[in-house]
């Protein structure tokens, strides 16, 4: 009996082993205590951060932390406590990028090359285009130092007097210094969606879009922001409706993913239409929408086809597709 397709993997920002350990964050003599034995994940203003040179080729790559005691005697101002694991804390400080260094080419996803710097054997990966290429431990901690990250550098002032914030907490809480009001990290849900055809369980055919700012035959599965008041379903039916002119049933869940550029959280579905459905691409939005079939993405896939290049390994968009590809009718 064929059954309607899952996730056959967890998406790779999903992936995470660290415990939190949200309690103390309210425990500084806990955490300075512990502090000289903790390791650093250090993060530059372009969201990089260093890792092994000889496990970028090899895989998994693991973050090259360094000693907290090297920085400074106890936690210091601008130090976000990431959590624990194996009996050792985890920080993470942003830092200046590498004064001097070489460059190296990866695959920074949807077959575009990119530049890394690589300085004293380590290559300074980031999350976007390489997170695929972490381990476990590694794309949790740098996920959350990500998000810690872009919200600390847009939230420096109150929202509601405009004073000046300071951080509490070690990162986790934002305390106005003119009316006290305490703010926290945020995250805006947004829905993506696999919408394939109404043909056996899982279609014959996906529908895929590309937007305007894309390169020629780049496309991927449809997304976007909940609206104030909106359901999740609800959003992914106005959101299909509105990018490509297809009215959607089925709706169902699959899976979610952090997607920290800035502060997001992708909730992945899959929903399903007529077969042959006419696709009407929003205006300024969907460049171009087609239908591809189960054989076409599994050429794409196997980076045999001419007319589609597929997401990029860490978004959830990739495991969406592949699992659906890899699925019987």
């Amino acid at each position: 009996m064929v059954r309607p397709f899952e996730l056959q993997e967890v998406p790779a920002l999903s992936r995470s082993t660290v415990d939190r350990q949200e309690a103390l964050r309210t425990d500084p003599q806990r955490l300075t205590a512990r502090w000289p034995d903790a390791r650093i994940m250090v993060i530059d203003h372009g969201g990089r951060t260093p890792v092994r040179r000889e496990d970028v080729d090899s895989g998994p790559a693991s973050l090259s932390t360094r000693k907290a005691a090297e920085f400074a005697g106890e936690p210091p101002a601008g130090a976000s406590f990431l959590g624990e694991w194996e009996g050792v804390d985890y920080w993470m400080l942003p830092v200046d990028p590498p004064s001097e260094s070489d460059t190296i080419e990866l695959d920074g996803g949807w077959g575009v090359r990119q530049e890394v710097p690589v300085s004293a054997d380590e290559a300074w990966l980031d999350l976007r285009g390489h997170g695929a290429l972490l381990d476990d431990t590694s794309a949790g901690l740098l996920t959350t130092a990500e998000a810690l990250r872009n919200w600390h550098r847009r939230g420096t002032f109150c929202t509601r007097c405009g004073s000046a914030v300071r951080l509490v907490q070690f990162g986790w809480i934002s305390h106005c210094t003119g009316c006290d009001r305490e703010e926290y990290p945020r995250t805006d849900p947004a829905v993506i969606c696999l919408v394939h055809d109404d043909i056996g369980v899982n279609g014959a055919n996906v529908l895929l879009a590309r937007q305007p700012v894309w390169p020629p035959k780049r496309y991927s599965v449809l997304a976007g922001f909940v609206e104030a008041g909106e359901s999740l379903e609800g959003c992914v039916e106005r959101e299909v409706l509105e990018e490509v002119g297809v009215a959607v049933t089925d709706v169902r869940y699959l899976g979610s993913q952090p997607w920290p550029f800035p502060r997001s959280i992708m909730l992945g579905f899959a929903a399903r239409t007529v077969n042959g459905a006419e696709l009407t691409p929003a205006d300024g939005e969907i460049e171009e929408a087609r239908w591809f079939s189960r054989a076409d993405v599994r050429a794409a896939i196997d980076g045999e086809h001419d007319e589609l290049l597929l997401p990029g390994s860490t978004s959830i968009a990739s495991v969406m597709i592949r699992s659906w590809a890899a699925a019987e009718q």
